[in-house]
């Protein structure tokens, strides 16, 4: 397994991967998979990466910005997601910790997630790569009609400070 850029050719397996996290009901408030464009536009061109072993997309790493203020530029949101066969296996650890060092050497100094409750497994991973729970966002949104909680998690770069 190796960790790389993610490119647009990457897109159909990253949609694949992404339409199995949000066929859980706790990953996303999103219902659809984005097209290439719009995913496009959604995250931030630095950070994007993929998981792959030999030739197949396993998984996949990215950020959004939080704001559009200058002030919060070294702030981003950040989205992990594995391919269902690969749960489990230490890839979205070895894809976050990638994403984290990757997004110091950009000049991010906070990272943060917003996780529903339901997704354990998102949850301990954020916290062993050095995530803190923050606070509870309770019915910060509604997913097919109904709301959910999100349990707000940061990292603070110790290198940036």
């Amino acid at each position: 397994m190796e960790i790389c850029k993610l490119k647009e050719s990457h897109y159909p397996e990253v949609a694949a991967i992404y339409r199995e996290g949000l066929d859980t009901g706790f990953a996303s408030f999103e219902t659809e998979v984005p097209s290439w464009e719009v995913w496009n536009q959604k995250f931030l061109a630095t950070c994007r990466f993929v998981a792959v072993d030999g030739q197949k997309v396993i998984g996949w790493a990215a950020l959004n910005p939080v704001s559009k203020r200058l002030v919060y530029s070294g702030v981003a949101e950040n989205t992990v997601y594995v391919a269902a066969s690969q749960r489990s296996t230490g890839i979205g650890r070895k894809l976050l910790n990638h994403l984290v060092t990757a997004s110091e050497k950009s000049g991010f100094w906070t990272l943060q997630a917003a996780i529903f409750p339901q997704n354990t497994a998102s949850l301990k991973l954020h916290q062993a790569c050095g995530f803190r729970v923050v606070g509870l966002r309770e019915k910060i949104g509604k997913r097919n009609g109904e709301w959910y909680d999100n349990i707000f998690l940061e990292r603070r770069s110790k290198k940036i400070f």
